[in-house]
């Protein structure tokens, strides 16, 4: 479990019947909607005790420092090369396995000087009923003055195509918020692929699957023993 899954200051609580509204961050729905059957209301449940207790840890935050400094300062991927040193032991692994894709994402942008960071804005988005946090990880502006909203994906496995588009689907819903003008862009960053919006998706038809997702996320938070 992340720490991006539970950042949210948790409201008091009554002392008879403990009440914790239903809320996922995009990271916690995506996750939701890849999964079938049983998995479903499992996952619900961790979210949900996740969030009670406070719980969570993110392992990654040091690799995205590195990626964003050298992007900012032009430095072509020496703060990426050294972030592995910087962690503690036990996250190594997970540093190698992924800074090797962070330095071919970083080179998928182009010459270091016709690209920098842009500030993003993350979004509260009501999707049917469920509260869900849009957060990118960060903005970046080319010097042709295009913009891009990125979200990571740090997970072993490739993104599947069903969390490809819920992520780039509700960071565009919310753009304006997010970075105004900026298209959406979810880089799996272990393989360097960067992935965005099917011209050929139809928003609606979309948009009415995520409703149902949340409402059914809903109804498994409300039902969940804690």
């Amino acid at each position: 479990m992340s720490c991006e899954e539970i950042n949210v200051t948790a409201p008091v609580l009554s002392e008879s019947v403990p009440m914790i509204p239903p809320y996922a961050t995009m990271l916690g729905f995506t996750r939701y909607v890849t999964r079938t059957g049983p998995a479903k209301a499992t996952f619900v449940g961790g979210l949900r005790k996740a969030r009670e207790r406070r719980s969570g840890f993110n392992p990654h935050g040091q690799l995205v420092k590195a990626l964003k400094a050298d992007i900012a300062f032009r430095t072509g991927g020496s703060y990426l090369n050294g972030v592995t040193d910087l962690v503690k032991d036990r996250w190594k692994p997970l540093y190698e396995s992924v800074s090797a894709g962070a330095l071919t994402y970083l080179a998928s942008l182009g010459e270091p000087e016709r690209v920098g960071l842009a500030q993003t804005r993350d979004a509260l988005a009501s999707v049917g009923p469920l509260a869900v946090k849009i957060n990118p990880h960060f903005g970046l502006r080319y010097e042709d003055g295009k913009r891009e909203a990125v979200r990571l994906h740090f997970d072993e496995a490739p993104p599947t195509p069903e969390a490809i588009t819920a992520t780039l689907h509700l960071m565009a819903r919310h753009m304006d918020q997010i970075l105004p003008n900026a298209e959406p862009v979810l880089v799996d960053l272990r393989r360097g692929v960067t992935h965005r919006i099917d011209p050929a998706a139809k928003p609606s038809d979309i948009e009415s699957w995520l409703a149902g997702e949340a409402a059914a996320f809903t109804a498994m938070w409300s039902t969940t023993v804690a």
